[in-house]
């Protein structure tokens, strides 16, 4: 069994959607970056990649080339799974943490939940996605943007 960390965050800008998990919610502002900026999804990327030591989001998607520009962070999740098969290691669960003011993210769970466990090849039940605020302190609490802590255990396979 290894375990693998990771963090993100983006600036909530006007003008785009926001993406959490692979889920489109509702919101007038959306997070800012050159994929979708979907930070959870970023987030459980870069704890898999340290879980397995295969590198981080940047070096496998590097920021300001034109292929991921827009690019589906769930697409760039799928690269990161099939690299998984590759080594033969496999996803045993993985514990996502959205840190966002708002909106409240309660109605989407059980929907991002789902989406990643179909992304990761894994039971619903192996996948747990919460949703916190920062009680209106710091970048997040102030409603500047959003920040996600995923932490994920792989196993050989």
């Amino acid at each position: 069994m290894r375990v693998g960390f990771g963090f993100d965050s983006h600036r909530l800008v006007d003008g785009r959607p926001l993406m959490l998990c692979g889920v489109q919610v509702p919101s007038d502002r959306g997070l800012d970056g050159w994929s979708d900026a979907d930070v959870a999804v970023h987030a459980l990327i870069d704890a898999l990649c340290g879980a397995t030591g295969i590198g981080d989001i940047g070096s496998l998607f590097p920021p300001g080339k034109a292929e991921y520009r827009g690019a589906s962070s769930m697409d760039m999740l799928k690269v990161v799974c099939d690299k998984l098969v590759a080594i033969d290691v496999s996803v045993n669960n993985v514990d996502v943490t959205v840190v966002i003011e708002e909106p409240r993210l309660s109605p989407y769970l059980s929907a991002m939940r789902e989406l990643l466990a179909a992304t990761l090849g894994v039971p619903v039940s192996a996948v747990s996605v919460k949703a916190k605020t920062n009680e209106r302190m710091g970048f997040v609490g102030h409603g500047e943007g959003a920040a996600a802590f995923v932490v994920a255990t792989v196993r050989d396979s």
